[in-house]
């Protein structure tokens, strides 16, 4: 073992058929000037498949060395996880707006071709990163439900966007953090205080506000596309879909790393394609679009869908879980804006009331479950 500092140590080809090791970002106490300790050069592994390793990088192999020549410590881009979830929610309130636009295509059809867009996504993952089909046996049971509560969450929020405002379906989809820490207590056994309470009763209200029932609103209801009784349909659907994404979420914590996040999507999208397929045939509505527009807003739909998943995941990996709920609230911005603009549909008093009671609740859920985590993370310092 030597003393290489700075530049003066030769750089060694990576051995064939292997990528080199580039090392994350990471603190060092060292500063530049300080000398790193790196094997000799000439210097003979005991095994054959050891590697020289710098001792100063936690094992990362040399010369991809934090003193190592060319290699540049990698700076993180601030903010680049919220860019990430304000992408996501674009991606996410333009597909609604193109299931709005198309005319012959029933709801549970546009989910059949989504699921497919999934699975031609997931199959690939699936193969470089050999978790099989199946999954473990013990979590085969929560991975069903997974994909049947996450592809019926699908298919039910899909109809709502078809027959009622685009701001009113994204809003109700908003109180899923209220229902999942409800059903985490109730499940989970996770702590449910009168916080949370509060933030439910506030849901309630802003779904309420946009449904606007009879009993409470009078017979006349203003502002809804189509008859009250499509509204009211949509709106029931919307809710069940937010229960559903709930649960989901709900199974996920409750089956926690020990299964690939490809292995869910494929369960996802594998079982809501049977799903769909049967529906389709029991109520006669599988018939390929006429028209080409509507073609093309299917593939688009299923693009769009997937590409606002990728990027939702990503901010998910290099950002904290809070800052990235509170962000996705722009999703429902732009539900209005695209409303408004493409749609010439002005959005209620009411429906904005709602809106604002549902943001402030899934915002407050996750600010406070920031502020747990935060605190959590400094008593495991301490």
């Amino acid at each position: 073992m030597v003393l290489c500092q700075g530049g003066e140590a030769a750089a060694v080809p990576a051995a064939a058929g292997e990528e080199p090791e580039v090392p994350l970002s990471r603190e060092d106490d060292a500063g530049p000037g300080q000398p790193c300790p790196c094997p000799a050069p000439g210097m003979e592994a005991a095994g054959a498949e050891e590697r020289r390793v710098c001792g100063c990088c936690s094992g990362l192999s040399w010369p991809r060395c934090c003193k190592a020549p060319g290699t540049k410590k990698k700076a993180a881009c601030p903010g680049l996880g919220l860019f990430y979830t304000v992408l996501s929610a674009f991606l996410f309130s333009v597909a609604s707006l193109f299931l709005k636009k198309i005319e012959d295509v029933h709801s549970v059809e546009v989910s059949a071709f989504r699921c497919i867009f999934q699975m031609a996504f997931v199959l690939p993952g699936l193969i470089y990163y050999k978790t099989g089909f199946l999954g473990p046996k013990g979590k085969r049971i929560f991975l069903l439900f997974r994909g049947f509560l996450g592809s019926s969450a699908m298919i039910l929020l899909y109809y709502a966007f078809q027959v009622m405002p685009l701001a009113d379906a994204t809003v109700i989809t908003f109180s899923s953090p209220v229902f999942t820490s409800l059903l985490a207590w109730i499940f989970l056994k996770e702590k449910y205080s009168i916080w949370d309470l509060l933030f439910t009763l506030f849901a309630v209200i802003g779904v309420v506000l946009i449904a606007r029932p009879p009993f409470l609103f009078g017979s006349n209801v203003t502002g809804i596309e189509g008859s009250y009784t499509d509204h009211l349909k949509g709106t029931i659907a919307a809710i069940t879909s937010t229960v559903s994404a709930a649960s989901t979420l709900v199974i996920l914590r409750k089956v926690g790393k020990s299964v690939h996040y490809f292995l869910s999507i494929w369960y996802y999208a594998v079982i809501g394609l049977i799903g769909c397929v049967i529906a389709l045939f029991v109520m006669n509505e599988w018939r390929l679009p006429y028209c080409g527009k509507d073609r093309v807003l299917l593939i688009l739909i299923g693009l769009l869908g997937l590409g606002g998943q990728i990027f939702l995941t990503k901010a998910l990996q290099i950002e904290k879980a809070g800052p990235v709920a509170i962000m996705r609230t722009m999703d429902v911005v732009f539900a209005f804006i695209l409303q408004i603009l493409f749609l010439n549909h002005l959005p209620t008093w009411w429906t904005v009331g709602g809106a604002l009671c549902v943001v402030a609740s899934s915002s407050g859920t996750a600010i406070r479950k920031w502020r747990q985590s935060l605190k959590k993370a400094k008593q495991n310092e301490i």
